[in-house]
């Protein structure tokens, strides 16, 4: 690869040993990246150099690396999953950034997703919040009913799909200056409220989802629609319209 594809980078990296230290940015300077790398690679180039270093490298969240989990959620230069549209840290490439940058990146920001160390934070607020309604009682194993024995409108079957895409990053929560978690329960109770297997359940879900979701400490919804901005899948804002309906109707008939 020609010198013309590396670039030199500064990185400001937020450090932190545990939720309960505190934490502050370092300086790393990084030479030769190749701007085919991606974001997460460039992190694996400066890890290997540091604990060539006998430096403790730094520590982050990464799974599938195809933009499919949600681990890799990082804010990189002041926005969720760093520059662009609809991707993820592990989609992002160092193309996206210029020779001699300096760039900072930094844990979630939220007091419901507490910092594990450096740029790890724990998320499984989110977990607990699916825990809370996030299911079917339908029995999905066995004598499974035929999908066509139940016809759906095209419409619901898109709108409960889009909805499902979420993949739980955190990205809406990062982006709200209310630090809401309303986008990711609104797509969690939409993929069911809109399909006949999701009513079973319907009114306990949304009452318990929010519930879980405010004892979990996020904030209430900001009305600036930046979730909808920075989600890296594109989750409509109409989903907390319709979650808001939903927890309307299921309060009133309580």
């Amino acid at each position: 690869m020609s010198a013309s594809n590396n670039i030199n980078i500064t990185l400001k990296v937020w450090r932190q040993k545990n939720a309960q230290s505190k934490g502050q940015l370092e300086s790393y300077d990084l030479k030769n990246v190749s701007t085919d790398s991606s974001f997460l690679e460039m992190l694996d180039q400066l890890n290997e150099e540091l604990i060539n270093e006998g430096k403790s490298p730094v520590t982050f969240d990464h799974d599938c690396r195809e933009g499919i989990c949600g681990a890799c959620s990082l804010y990189i230069n002041g926005r969720p999953h760093g520059p662009g549209n609809r991707v993820t840290t592990c989609q992002l490439h160092m193309r996206s950034f210029k020779d001699g940058e300096t760039i900072y990146v930094e844990p979630w920001r939220a007091a419901a997703f507490p910092v594990i160390k450096d740029l790890m934070t724990d998320r499984s607020s989110f977990d607990r919040i699916q825990h809370a309604g996030g299911y079917v009682s339908v029995n999905t194993s066995g004598n499974t009913q035929d999908a066509n024995a139940l016809p759906i409108e095209k419409e619901n079957a898109d709108k409960a799909f889009d909805a499902a895409t979420c993949i739980g990053c955190g990205a809406c929560v990062a982006a709200c200056k209310n630090a809401s978690a309303s986008l990711f329960v609104a797509a969690k109770v939409s993929q069911y409220a809109l399909l006949p297997q999701g009513q079973v359940e319907a009114k306990d879900r949304v009452l318990n989802m929010v519930k879980q979701a405010q004892k979990e400490g996020f904030g209430p919804c900001s009305n600036t629609g930046a979730c909808e901005v920075e989600c890296p899948k594109g989750i409509s804002l109409e989903n907390i319209a319709r979650m808001n309906r939903e927890y309307l109707a299921a309060s009133l008939s309580k």
